[in-house]
């Protein structure tokens, strides 16, 4: 099975890029958008002089608890630049959900309770929500990585999306919400 399939099998098609997509990032944006891949294992990214940004992690259900995922975002953390990643809202019922978050709670990330990400996807036409995940090594403000994840849309996920597709994304503005109080609230330890 080639990279695009394992991510096409694990990712939900709201949230999934096409593969033509993907490998005209590889190709014209290959100076920030990077793919690694293992037998058991595949990342994408994008790479900038201030943050990364994951597009897609995938660990085989094989190998899943034995350290693999916690490498690859290891071996990222060592750049010293914050990380954002997008995830399926909680959803308690779902066991792969609470694991998801519960693994990336261990590696360090937080919930950026500021942000709210809400986009039509083009593939269904409904609406898909979207919680961002970060960590910062030198505790970056939510704001900064508000403006990084509004960056990374406009380079990355609408890249050439009309072209693509034969219809654009919604503007960043009509996805993302900042909610300054909340992350002033949370700062606090209020929720």
């Amino acid at each position: 099975m080639n990279w695009y399939e394992k991510l096409n099998q694990y990712f939900p098609v709201e949230e999934m890029k096409s593969k033509e997509h993907m490998e005209l990032l590889l190709k014209e944006k290959g100076d920030i958008y990077h793919k690694e891949e293992g037998p058991h294992h595949v990342i994408m990214y994008v790479e900038t002089e201030d943050f990364i940004f994951i597009d897609y992690l995938f660990v085989s259900k094989e190998t899943r608890g034995e350290g693999l995922g916690k490498q690859l975002l290891d071996n990222l953390k060592e750049r010293r630049k914050p990380i954002i990643l997008e995830v399926e809202p909680l959803d308690y019922d779902d066991s792969d959900s609470k694991k998801r978050f519960r693994f990336y709670e261990r590696a360090g990330f937080r919930h950026a309770n500021s942000i709210g990400y809400s986009r039509k996807s083009l593939a269904t036409n409904k609406i898909n929500t979207l919680e961002i995940l970060y960590w910062s090594p030198d505790d970056d403000s939510e704001e900064s990585i508000f403006e990084n994840l509004k960056q990374t849309y406009k380079n990355i996920h609408t890249y050439k999306d009309k072209e693509l597709y034969g219809k654009s994304y919604e503007k960043a503005e009509d996805v993302f919400s900042y909610d300054e109080q909340k992350e002033k609230r949370a700062d606090r330890g209020i929720r």
